[in-house]
């Protein structure tokens, strides 16, 4: 849907982000096991369709949603041919950065090149349930997290990780090693998911893009999602000039719903489980955890008419500084409903959207 490449000035690109369940709910024609995956293909398919720029996959352990996204995204590679394929995002918690350096590379091989991964931290709250299947941590969740980091940038960039012995086939001994497959161009397409000033600053200035979600830590100053994450943002961009990145990229979600009936209105309204405003159009910024147990801000869900929506998203001043507007779909709907909203926001919300944007940059 983007007129040219992304960057400041450039034609905001638009995404979505899906929560693909593995199985089909009841009473769903395809309500087996995998049934859920097919209709994941099935929603890339329709998003590659109406011009879509690119397409998130959420990542979840121990629960019914995705818990391997580069397979899905592998699969997808194969079903769709222009579409960019993301993550948001891998928590890198439960990553080996070895297996996941080779992981995304085979997967971006697979997409023919539009392997988009976000990373992040992963879960905090109530850790130990994870040990029995992913290992237990044996140091500080955030000292874990940055050496998984740093390394898999560093394969990424093709670092020497040994020197071939005699038991090595068809290599002479001696010659370096490096992780397989290279694919050098991906290095330039992961991004990583930061709510703080002080990760955003850390991926700008590994020249990673930046993913901004629909919360923000509560800092306690009473500061809004926006004013929040616009220092986020400028913390990141800065960060990444000073490094010799350029502007980097910023990805930004909102869940901003457009709706054309009472019926779709009524129906949406079910699957946001935010507090509600006095207004049942708009479920108001409020406090709440994330998923880690930390005290955050959540954004203003908006549930009315296109145009409604579109205003609220130019007047949103971090979509205005962003480089890729994310479509957050309501997890529980069913395919026939994320279809339709693809649709409806597509058609009668991204163009208005656009022009606005168009004259503000």
């Amino acid at each position: 849907m983007s007129a040219s490449a992304p960057g400041v000035g450039a034609a905001l690109r638009i995404g979505f982000v899906a929560q693909v369940e593995h199985t089909a709910p009841p009473g769903d024609e395809q309500g087996v096991v995998g049934g859920g995956l097919e209709e994941g293909l099935d929603l890339f398919s329709t998003a590659e369709e109406l011009g879509y720029d690119v397409g998130y996959v959420r990542v979840r352990h121990l629960q019914s949603s995705l818990a391997s996204p580069l397979l899905f995204l592998a699969a997808l590679g194969q079903r769709t041919r222009r579409i960019q394929l993301g993550t948001a995002v891998i928590p890198l918690r439960f990553e080996n950065a070895g297996r996941l350096a080779e992981d995304l590379a085979t997967a971006d091989l697979l997409t023919g090149g539009r392997l988009r991964p976000g990373v992040s931290t992963g879960y905090s709250a109530h850790d130990g349930m994870y040990a029995r299947a992913f290992g237990a941590l044996r140091e500080e969740r955030s000292d874990h997290v940055d050496r998984v980091l740093h390394d898999l940038v560093a394969f990424l960039d093709g670092e020497i990780v040994a020197g071939a012995d005699a038991h090595i086939e068809d290599v002479d001994r001696g010659s370096p090693l490096r992780l397989q497959p290279r694919v050098p161009a991906l290095r330039d397409r992961l991004a990583y998911g930061a709510a703080s000033t002080h990760r955003a600053e850390l991926a700008g200035r590994l020249g990673l893009g930046l993913q901004l979600a629909t919360m923000a830590p509560d800092d306690g100053s009473g500061r809004s999602v926006e004013q929040l994450q616009l220092e986020t943002l400028t913390a990141y961009r800065e960060a990444s000039r000073a490094s010799g990145f350029g502007d980097g990229h910023v990805m930004v979600s909102r869940q901003m719903i457009p709706v054309r009936t009472e019926a779709e209105l009524e129906r949406f309204m079910t699957l946001v489980p935010r507090e509600r405003a006095g207004d049942p159009r708009v479920i108001g910024e409020h406090h709440g955890q994330e998923i880690g147990g930390h005290d955050a801000v959540y954004s203003e869900v908006v549930l009315d008419q296109p145009s409604v929506v579109a205003k609220a998203l130019w007047e949103d001043p971090v979509v205005g500084a962003a480089d890729e507007l994310v479509l957050v779909l309501p997890p529980g709907a069913a395919l026939p409903e994320q279809q339709a909203l693809l649709r409806t926001f597509s058609a009668l919300v991204v163009p208005s959207l656009q022009m606005v944007l168009s004259r503000l940059r």
